[in-house]
């Protein structure tokens, strides 16, 4: 694996496990593609960090299994938005 790519996962999977951030954040907050982190994190860093490995591998779950609650609460706040908007018209 090319040195730099290997250094890329262990910055990501450190910025990741700080801010418990999502591999939709960490690829915004680095200018890769999703599939780039996601490939990094899942298949070459547990190869380059097994405990890293296994806390973001951790992470991943967590946000999977609460994806709907942040979906629905982005939901709620779209159309609180948009009902406050409509009012002043």
């Amino acid at each position: 694996m090319d040195d730099a790519v290997s250094r890329r996962c262990l910055v990501i999977a450190q910025y990741m496990l700080e801010h418990r951030a999502t591999v939709r954040q960490a690829a915004s907050a680095y200018g890769l593609s999703k599939s780039a982190v996601h490939k990094d994190m899942v298949t070459r860093l547990p190869r380059l960090d097994k405990r890293m490995g296994q806390e973001v591998a951790a992470l991943l779950k967590h946000n999977k299994a609460v994806r709907h609650l942040r979906g629905g609460e982005a939901t709620r706040r779209r159309y609180l938005g948009l009902q406050s908007n409509s009012d002043g018209v």
